[in-house]
């Protein structure tokens, strides 16, 4: 799992229309279908796989080994997470704060971060899928953001949006595997 959530410099490689008001900022206001097309396009031009990760890589990779509420402990640490009361409202740049035990930077706070996950299921009768195919209404993001209470970005927390939904605090990060 990366180190970083994706910056708006590795992003505005793939679509450089994408606004960037800072190279070192995590890129944010792109869809779930914008981070998989991102995934798709970066594992086709250095010839590995990227991808986003599941729910529970992401979970895993967040607490790092521990079991507190957050990867710090169970109350919350500014010189850990940029969230409501710290962060003015505005998203900051990558590594910034103290990272967790595996060297991960901002798994809580700064962004949510896309996972592939769908979150919630149609059921077989549902009038927009009836033939009861495995598909959800909203996929799942973590993390918690620059304009969310600390309970947001308890190590915990799920949160999820359309595929196509896209705000000023959701971004993600990459996970590859072989």
């Amino acid at each position: 799992i990366g180190k970083y959530p994706v910056t708006n410099k590795e992003y505005c490689l793939y679509d450089p229309s994408h606004e960037n008001p800072s190279d070192n900022l995590p890129v944010v206001n792109v869809s779930w279908n914008d981070a998989v097309a991102y995934c798709k396009w970066l594992s086709e031009k250095t010839g590995k796989n990227y991808r986003l990760p599941t729910e529970a890589e992401w979970e895993y990779a967040c607490r790092a080994g521990t079991k507190t509420d957050y990867y710090w402990g169970d109350e919350m640490k500014s010189s850990y997470c940029w969230y409501l009361k710290n962060s003015g409202r505005k998203v900051h740049p990558v590594g910034q704060k103290i990272s967790n035990p595996w060297g991960l930077y901002d798994m809580s706070g700064n962004i949510y971060e896309w996972c592939s996950d769908w979150h919630g299921k149609y059921l077989p009768d549902s009038r927009n899928n009836p033939e009861g195919t495995e598909k959800g209404l909203f996929r799942i993001n973590r993390g918690g953001s620059c304009n969310y209470d600390a309970i947001y970005c308890h190590s915990a927390y799920r949160f999820s949006g359309t595929p196509d939904e896209y705000h000023d605090f959701l971004g993600f990060r990459l996970a590859r595997t072989q």
